[in-house]
């Protein structure tokens, strides 16, 4: 479905902060998560490609049946804007980790594996 055109928000929704700290506290102690998430409230937008940012976290595709993928399919079917994914370098694995916006990339990548994704990063 190349050609579909995908909206995005300026900036994420206030409410994927809290997730994305929810998260990051799983793989690090939440004083260093709570911190991160603080860094990701301040940090530019910037694009990659859905299929970089699935290379660089080493994630599967979650499929079009999946609850969360299908429903941000509805959203981009109806031109609905989306957030922008919130990531994380983590240098010491090599790896891009996804603090918000698993759902998101998984809808947008079966739409578009070329499509550019704007992300607050660190």
């Amino acid at each position: 479905m190349k050609g579909t055109t995908i909206k995005w928000l300026s900036k994420p929704q206030k409410h994927d902060y809290p997730a994305a700290q929810s998260y990051l506290s799983l793989i690090c102690p939440p004083r260093i998560a709570k911190q991160l998430v603080a860094r990701l409230k301040h940090a530019p937008i910037a694009e990659f490609a859905a299929k970089d940012i699935f290379r660089a976290t080493g994630l599967a595709l979650l499929r079009s049946s999946d609850i969360h993928v299908n429903r941000y399919r509805r959203l981009i079917a109806l031109k609905q804007p989306i957030s922008p994914l919130l990531l994380f370098r983590d240098t010491g694995h090599g790896k891009a980790v996804i603090a918000d916006g698993y759902h998101r990339l998984c809808a947008v990548y079966t739409f578009d594996e070329d499509a550019m994704i704007p992300c607050q990063i660190i």
